[in-house]
């Protein structure tokens, strides 16, 4: 089986845009911008063996806030450019109820059978209560990037910048 490593999107892999306080995801292909470090975090867990996936609520789609053409162009500028070896996404808004918004851990699960993934063996690193829920519900280790939204969710780890998970990840 193999083991992954699961990457938020919006807040890990790249920016957000703060507003009062709360975080954002970019809604045009033109705000979005990399996180600082995370290529080199890719590439050394890619050489490590490790399944580099990134499971993202995306609900500016259902809300009609997001086009799928702007979605796509991002994904397709993260794949052109990061060392990621898929991308599950989640449209849905909250009222769905569907099984695979975090922290529900459908995206989880359906990279696992995909991907013949152990998920005991795989870390989940997010920026959100939702991410490091899914995590849990999935069996992975989380480890929360900190950030000023996110100080009263309960990770495994927490680390202040995304270069810190390697020893984390790597320790294991």
């Amino acid at each position: 089986m193999n083991c992954a490593v699961f990457f938020d999107r919006d807040g890990v892999i790249n920016k957000v845009m703060i507003q009062d306080g709360k975080p954002f995801s970019p809604r045009r292909f033109k705000e979005f911008k990399f996180v600082e470090g995370v290529e080199n975090v890719l590439e050394r867990l890619k050489r490590e063996g490790f399944l580099n996936i990134i499971v993202t609520n995306q609900p500016d789609i259902a809300r009609g806030l997001m086009e799928w053409k702007e979605l796509n162009k991002m994904h397709e500028y993260i794949k052109e450019n990061l060392p990621i070896d898929d991308i599950f996404v989640c449209p849905h808004d909250d009222k769905d109820n569907c099984e695979c918004r975090k922290p529900k851990p459908g995206m989880f699960f359906e990279a696992a059978k995909k991907w013949n993934i152990n998920l005991n063996a795989s870390f989940m690193i997010g920026d959100s209560w939702r991410d490091i829920e899914a995590g849990k519900a999935a069996g992975c280790i989380t480890i929360l990037v900190d950030m000023p939204y996110n100080q009263r969710v309960d990770p495994d780890y927490r680390v202040e910048k995304i270069e810190e998970v390697l020893s984390i990840i790597s320790g294991q």
